[in-house]
Parts: C-alpha cells; sequence; structure tokens
C-alpha cells in the first residue's frame, strides 16, 4: 500500500496524488499545473500515468489547480467515480465548463498570431465535451458521513474551511496484510482559516496513521493585524481620489466573494466612496449563485447577515454590478469613472483580468490589487514581484506603470502557526507514522518539516514527482 505524489509535489498547483491499494488506484484530486505556459501546456497534457487505470477519483474541492485536470483523466480513459462533497459538484458544474471555454477561446486567439508566423496551431487542452462527460461520474456526499467508495476502502468528508465545499478528505483503508489494523490517511486538501468570511472553520481529524498535508505558507505567519476590510477601503479611497481604477484579479470562486461580502460591510456602513463595483467574469457570478445554495457551510456571521439585512443578501449592494456578457465587460475599457473591476483569473493567466490589465496597466492612476497566493512565473507573480521589465500580455508589451499591490489579511491559506496547530490535533490520539508535505514551494516546505520535527510530528518528507510514500 503506498502513495505517490504526480502533482503538487515541490511546487503549488496541479495537486495530483495516487494511492495503491489492494491493486487498485485511487487519486486524490486532478488538478491543473499553473506556471510557465510551455511548461504547464506539456504538464498538463501529459498525465503520469494512464487515467483508464484509475479506479475511482476523491476531490477535495473545486478550484482548478485540484479539479481543472480531470477532463484530460476523462480523455486518457478514466470511467470510474468522481466523489465530493456536492458544493463542490455544483462548482466543478460550472468552473470545468469554464476552463474548457477559456483554453478554446485562448487557444483560438493565440492561433491566429501563430498563423500570420506560419507556425503550427496549438490545439486545447480539452474541450467543452469532455467537461460534461466528466461532470456526469460526480457522486455527492454531505460532511461528517463514512462511505464507501470500493471495498476496503471508506471516506468521510470534514470541513477545511479554505472555499465553499472544501473538504479535508479522510480515508480508512483495511490492511492488506491478513488480520492487520485498518490504516487511517488523512488528506488535508487545503487547509483554510479560523474566523474568516462566509465559511465555517477548518475541522481537525484526529488519529490519523499517515498525513498529506499542504504547505503553502510553511514559512509564513500571516501578519497580525492585516485587516483585509480596511485596505480595501483605503485602496478604493485612493483611486477614487485619483480617478482611476481599482483592478483586483480574484479567483471566480471563494475569493471573489470573500472581497464583495466585504465590500459589502463597507457599503452597508458608508465607508465606500461613491464608485460603481464590477464583478467582471461569468463564473464569479454563476458561483455567487451557487454560493446562496449551501447555506450548510456558512459560519454565524454569513447565516446572520442574511437574516438580518434588509436584502437578505451580503453578496448584493448598491453600486455593484456582476457582468456575464464579453460586450459589457468591452464596455469597461471606455468607463470614465472611477470604479473597482474585480476579474478572473486570480493569477492573472487567463480571462477577462488580462484584457483590464493590457487596456490600464500603463495608467499611473491604477492600482492593480492583488488577493491571494501567486504561483512562481505566472503574469501574477511577475507583477507582484515589482517587474520592472515591460511584461507581455497576449504577444504584445506593456510598460507597468500602474501601482501594484497585496491585500494582506485576506489568504484563504493556513498560516504556519496554524497548519501547525492544525497537524498537532491531527496527529493526536494517533501513532502518526508518516507526514507528507505537497502544495508547496520548497522554502515554505523545508520551514515547515522542521517545526513539524521539532512538536515531534513526523517523520516528513517533501516528495518530488513520481516520489512514493509506503504505508503499512
Amino acid at each position: 500500500m503506498k502513495v505517490q505524489f504526480w502533482g503538487a509535489a515541490q511546487t503549488v498547483t496541479g495537486s495530483m496524488h495516487l494511492i495503491h491499494h489492494n491493486g487498485k488506484k485511487i487519486l486524490l484530486d486532478c488538478g491543473l499545473y499553473q506556471g510557465k505556459r510551455s511548461i504547464a501546456f506539456d504538464k498538463n497534457r501529459t498525465l503520469p500515468f494512464d487515467g483508464s487505470e484509475v479506479d475511482v477519483v476523491v476531490l477535495s474541492h473545486a478550484h482548478i489547480d485540484h479539479s481543472g485536470n480531470l477532463p484530460s483523466l476523462y480523455r486518457s480513459g478514466f470511467r470510474g467515480p468522481i466523489y465530493s462533497t456536492s458544493a463542490s459538484r455544483d462548482l466543478a458544474a460550472i468552473m470545468l465548463l469554464d476552463s474548457a471555454k477559456i483554453q478554446t477561446y485562448d487557444v483560438k486567439y493565440v492561433n491566429k498570431k501563430r498563423k500570420r508566423d506560419k507556425l503550427k496551431p496549438f490545439k486545447p487542452l480539452y474541450e467543452q465535451h469532455h467537461a460534461v462527460n466528466t461532470l456526469k461520474q460526480f457522486r455527492t456526499v454531505e460532511y461528517g458521513h463514512l462511505f464507501s467508495i470500493m471495498e476496503g476502502v471508506q471516506v468521510r468528508f470534514h470541513f477545511a474551511g479554505h472555499m465553499l465545499g472544501a473538504a479535508v478528505v479522510e480515508l480508512v483503508l483495511d490492511s492488506e496484510e491478513p488480520g492487520g489494523e485498518p490504516i487511517r490517511l488523512v488528506f488535508s486538501g487545503d487547509v483554510g482559516r479560523p474566523d474568516m468570511p462566509i465559511l465555517r472553520d477548518p475541522q481537525t481529524v484526529e488519529g490519523a496513521d499517515y498525513l498529506i498535508m499542504e504547505a503553502t505558507y510553511g514559512n509564513r505567519i500571516h501578519p497580525e493585524g492585516g485587516d483585509a476590510k480596511k485596505t480595501l477601503k483605503e485602496a478604493a479611497q485612493t483611486v477614487y481620489e485619483a480617478g482611476g481604477k481599482l483592478i483586483i484579479p480574484a479567483f471566480s470562486v471563494g475569493r471573489t466573494q470573500e472581497l464583495v461580502f466585504r465590500l459589502n460591510q463597507l457599503a452597508e456602513k458608508g465607508e465606500l466612496p461613491e464608485m460603481e463595483v464590477f464583478v467582471d467574469s461569468p463564473l464569479a457570478v454563476n458561483a455567487t449563485d451557487i454560493f446562496r445554495d449551501h447555506v450548510e457551510c456558512f459560519d454565524d456571521e454569513m447565516v446572520d447577515a442574511i437574516l438580518n439585512e434588509e436584502d437578505e443578501d451580503p453578496l448584493k449592494f448598491g453600486g455593484l454590478t456582476y457582468i456575464r456578457s464579453s460586450r459589457a465587460s468591452k464596455a469597461l475599457n471606455f468607463y470614465k469613472k472611477p470604479c473597482i473591476i474585480i476579474s478572473a483569473s486570480g493569477m492573472c493567466e487567463a480571462g477577462r483580468i488580462l484584457h483590464h490589465l493590457k487596456n490600464n496597466i500603463e495608467n499611473p492612476s491604477t492600482m492593480i490589487l492583488f488577493a491571494g497566493y501567486q504561483a512562481p512565473h505566472t503574469l501574477g507573480r511577475i507583477l507582484l514581484d515589482g517587474s520592472k521589465d515591460r511584461i507581455k500580455i497576449y504577444g504584445q508589451e506593456y510598460q507597468v506603470k500602474a501601482k501594484v499591490c497585496k491585500l494582506q489579511g485576506s489568504s484563504g491559506h493556513a498560516d504556519q502557526k496554524e497548519l501547525l496547530d492544525w497537524a498537532e490535533e491531527t496527529a493526536d490520539k494517533g501513532n502518526l507514522k508518516g507526514v507528507a508535505l505537497v502544495h508547496c514551494e520548497m522554502d515554505g516546505a523545508t520551514e515547515l518539516k522542521k517545526q513539524l520535527e521539532l512538536r515531534k510530528i513526523g517523520p516528513v518528507m517533501i516528495p518530488a514527482p513520481g516520489d512514493e510514500m509506503l504505508m503499512d
């Protein structure tokens, strides 16, 4: 019995871990790798195993770096069930279709230039019919229920607090040895933070034998007093006075709704300047509708807001416009008044955000406010690192004249202390035999490994792609 680590191994994106048990294969997540486009394209297209040999998938949550390559798995022959929470399935339904659409659109856009240069055209990673067929394989189970995914393997989902529907996955695997004790494997997925807006706090799972754990911020403590709402207020005021645009690249699912929730709080108190707010992402609009259908995931603050606000909707306020159509999106290029534009993708690798950056990045009155993690080599990371060079968007060069900032206190990932506390509780009352740190860059993982071992949690490994963790 073993786990092979094929994605999010010594890198943050592309979560994909393959369990071998009694001749069967269970895949934890199947996410898209995000980074340098040439590398990402090849990495995502070429799966490190035959999809037809995978028996079942268990999905921790619907973010594209965890779910986005499921259609490629289908394309390579996978026909088994995909287990998730109902909220994750609802989000995956729109996110995978959107991913296919964006890939088709972006490839079409790039191929126009390649045709002019007499280069061989690209093909999209997958198309919408692959996504549709993938969605037919989903099976949903709610939090807290122990259920069987195959003979000798049971699973339970626990609240992860990271995004709507996100789960910590507990697996109970029968021993491969006659009369042996079952093995409890816990996969953290992405661990959220306590006391964040909208969602319930992350739960721990006591008594793990083995732990696969994210380490995104393994070497970082989120700044104390990092007040995201205050930062939003100050950024909006600065842009309003300059007569510019506040452009916020944000993941369509989770981060966008959190931003809207905080802006709603400011608007309710009259603390937001009189400026229009646009959520320009069809996916974000659809995801917000799904949020409203999953009250079981909400914390008390969100429930109280629903019950007590006059409009009974903390994701809506005067001056807020949700944009679906491309025509309305393009019209923002000619909008002359100060405004806030929240658009995807959050790492500026695709989608409408690229058009907003292209049209505003050379304007000194523009502020670009990043609200989430930026993977290495993505355009978002290049901008956030303060590149003074000209950057390329859709093959054209632009000079960065806009002010670039980061929204502190808004991370959806636990920091080092929160990860250590979570791991300590998860390891309690058990005989932890191994920890694998994934979803991480090496600096963060190395420091978290050191801190875990100081707390006598381990042994700890930082697997490279293809490495294995034996379980017995």
